[in-house]
């Protein structure tokens, strides 16, 4: 029987210092992957490296297993995520504080509908958060994805847009909300659902002012 042809796309070999380029390469391809796969089940280092184009030993060099991997890839899909919600805050006038918060989570709510796969690892049990000890507070990604909010919303009560409870308190009220939207949208997903959801925000937050 012939061997099987590997149908990888042919990558252009990085040149000497570039490794931090190919790094980002691996993610980007791993994110792809995952978009395919509609999970992270299936992504495995020998699927990530055919999606990049690449021998698996080249990843091996950034990334020590498979459970590394996904961590990259974790951080990787937050500041993709993070990047969004602030583009999203610059795209207002700085003096419209209460659109510009709006926004942040309007854009959290895009990324959440389109990559669901990716939202599924970025908020199962366990990831996203770290707690460094007993009596520390949380720290992680999904912490700063709270706190681009909490900050926002700070901006809005320092503007005389006040606040119902302190700006963290209403940061997480209202991202605890939505993600249990998204959750129930994405259990059983319609087109009704998912036009609902802005509304839902737009309702929640009028919750959290006075």
């Amino acid at each position: 029987m012939p061997d099987e042809v590997d149908t990888a796309p042919q990558r252009t070999r990085n040149r000497w210092g570039e490794g931090d380029r190919l790094r980002v390469e691996i993610l980007a391809g791993a994110s792809r992957l995952l978009s395919e796969l509609g999970g992270e089940d299936g992504l495995t280092i020998r699927g990530v490296a055919r999606a990049v184009g690449i021998a698996p030993a080249s990843i091996y060099q950034h990334f020590s297993d498979r459970a590394a991997l996904v961590q990259g890839l974790l951080d990787y899909e937050y500041g993709r995520l993070k990047t969004l919600m602030q583009e999203a805050d610059d795209s207002l006038p700085a003096a419209d504080v209460v659109g510009r918060a709006h926004a942040e989570i309007y854009a959290y709510c895009d990324f959440a509908q389109a990559n669901p796969g990716h939202y599924r690892l970025m908020l199962s049990l366990g990831r996203g958060v770290r707690r460094p000890g007993p009596g520390e507070a949380p720290a992680g990604p999904l912490m700063d994805v709270i706190e681009m909010l909490a900050a926002a919303l700070g901006r809005c009560d320092e503007a005389g847009y006040k606040l119902r409870v302190p700006n963290v308190r209403a940061a997480v009220l209202v991202f605890v909300g939505v993600h249990g939207r998204v959750a129930l949208l994405h259990s059983n997903p319609s087109d009704e659902s998912a036009k609902a959801l802005r509304p839902f925000v737009d309702e929640l937050f009028s919750l959290v002012f006075v």
